[in-house]
């Protein structure tokens, strides 16, 4: 029996109605969950939930303009497979370029046709994905079936995000014709299409592969092509007058990276930009009180601290992640990093979805701490730990917060603060050179996706190294099943984590991107990606 605390978590299950996530979850007031004055009539459980929030209401598309976007990551690459195609580091130009095959419609929690034109299945084990007539890529080249064979083969081929979990899953997939591709499946996958919304759905020109990825070339069929990129300044993409769909409404869009959250929303405020991404909760919650609309994405897990699992690394003694685990107060952590803002949670789900349940948890408990490290040490554990994290004020502040706390049970901590969320990204998920540092799982709308590629035990994109041939069964029995029919399997699944401690869960969290009373028609998919096809400029 390994060692661990148990308490219940008491965040409370608030499913909204589709109206209030739209229209800001105003509330009538009457609760007793309210953070404090200024608070815009909304509990902290209705900061978090998913959507369009705020006044969309806007009148005929304007022509022109360049919408001024402050991202909050930027992209290693602009080839999907080089980076992680989402939208905390770059997945919106990236979508913009390419296109996606499907769109996930967070309002309706369904999958829709977007560079294709349908996507159908009897059994969840043959797909037959048809494509639009018509459709070029900006090179004037057809998005015919080889063109997508092609691009998903490279993408396979060169690791690209989810390869792992597509690669595992797909038996075949071959043209039927040159508007129509069909995967067959090694078992039933129910949420198969949100791969294609995505990664692998973002699908780039046989041109652009031709040279192989050192030779490659951001060349799609979205409704913006590349114009310029300076790294670390800016990225400039302009309208794709050959777009197979409307043409989009803007003449361009230039991404710019600010590294704090803090300073893109006084950037906003200021009228110097026109939308941003934050995910700090202070600035998050801030943002949202103060009735900016956006889209807001929930997610559980929203602030871990992963701990290197693997061989020769302190965290591959489970005594040794429990303690970490065990030394680390959370709302501590959100009152000195956050001013107190966040939904500060050991529960590895948000409470926004339907599948949350409360679960037994592994809470803070620095007398357990004390025990474990000493019983480690005994045994010739190494209790001397690496941090990364990033070199803002906030994360600096962070950093120091779970030394103190570390240090106070037994550990010896070493703190490495890198530029920016790029480095860290790739010390987490490529070279894997930490032994704690602070991220995110971010479980969102399908928690089979996000499971499989965070712990699974083969996932390149498992950043912990955790490896489980129990986890890995539970996370194949959540394969077959929509969120919903499978509650049972996601509790054992957060159960499991609450005693193996691949990470410290902190804390629920989210993404929120504001945007100026003159902009319009952005649309949300999955993974945080927005959509600016549609989008204009008063």
């Amino acid at each position: 029996m390994l060692n661990r605390t148990a308490t219940r978590t008491r965040v409370a299950v608030a499913l909204m109605a589709g109206a209030l996530l739209i229209t800001g979850c105003a509330n009538s007031g009457g609760d007793d969950k309210k953070d404090g004055a200024g608070n815009g009539g909304m509990t902290k459980e209705e900061i978090y939930v998913q959507g369009v929030v705020g006044d969309t209401a806007a009148g005929e598309p304007k022509k022109g303009g360049t919408l001024e976007v402050v991202d909050y990551g930027e992209a290693r690459s602009l080839d999907p497979t080089k980076t992680i195609p989402n939208g905390a580091v770059g997945g919106n130009a990236l979508a913009a370029v390419y296109d996606t095959l499907m769109r996930y419609d967070t309002t309706q929690g369904t999958y829709t046709p977007a560079l294709a034109e349908s996507l159908e299945t009897q059994d969840d084990i043959t797909w037959t994905l048809k494509l639009r007539a018509g459709a070029k890529f900006s090179d004037g080249t057809p998005v015919d079936s080889a063109a997508v064979l092609g691009s998903i083969g490279y993408f396979m081929a060169n690791r690209g995000f989810n390869v792992a979990v597509l690669a595992a899953n797909i038996k075949d997939m071959k043209p039927q014709g040159a508007d129509t591709v069909v995967f067959t499946l090694n078992k039933p996958w129910a949420s198969f299409p949100m791969m294609l919304t995505s990664g692998a759905g973002m699908i780039v020109a046989p041109a652009a592969i031709k040279g192989g990825p050192d030779k490659f070339k951001p060349i799609g069929a979205g409704p913006f092509t590349f114009e310029s990129y300076k790294p670390a300044e800016e990225l400039v993409l302009a309208r794709n007058d050959d777009y197979y769909g409307d043409k989009a409404h803007l003449d361009k869009i230039r991404f710019t990276w600010i590294q704090a959250d803090q300073a893109k929303y006084d950037a906003l405020k200021a009228g110097d930009v026109d939308v941003i991404s934050v995910r700090a909760a202070a600035v998050l919650e801030e943002s949202r009180k103060a009735g900016w609309s956006g889209i807001m994405n929930p997610v559980g897990n929203g602030s871990t601290i992963w701990i290197n699992n693997r061989e020769g690394r302190p965290g591959e003694d489970v005594r040794i992640r429990q303690a970490i685990n065990a030394a680390i107060d959370p709302q501590v952590f959100l009152d000195r990093t956050q001013k107190g803002a966040g939904l500060a949670s050991r529960n590895i789900y948000s409470h926004a979805y339907p599948y949350f349940k409360d679960v037994d948890t592994a809470d803070y408990d620095p007398e357990l701490a004390k025990k474990l490290v000493t019983e480690a040490k005994a045994d010739g554990a190494d209790t001397s730990l690496s941090y990364i994290g990033q070199s803002d004020q906030v994360s600096q502040t962070a950093a120091v917060t779970v030394e103190a706390m570390l240090e106070a049970v037994g550990f010896d901590v070493e703190l490495e603060l890198l530029r920016d969320v790029t480095e860290q990204t790739n010390r987490l998920y490529v070279s894997h050179d930490f032994d704690l540092a602070l991220g995110a799982m971010s479980i969102a709308e399908d928690p089979y996706t996000s499971l499989a590629n965070n712990i699974y035990s083969t996932s390149p994109s498992n950043p912990a190294g955790y490896n489980n041939p129990e986890m890995d069964k539970l996370i194949d029995d959540l394969q077959s099943k929509q969120p919903a029919a499978a509650i049972d399997t996601l509790q054992q699944i957060n159960e499991l984590w609450q005693q193996d401690v691949p990470g410290v869960a902190m804390a629920e969290a989210g993404f929120f991107s504001p945007w100026q009373k003159t902009v319009h028609g952005i649309v949300p998919t999955s993974q945080n990606i927005m959509l600016y096809g549609a989008a204009w400029k008063e």
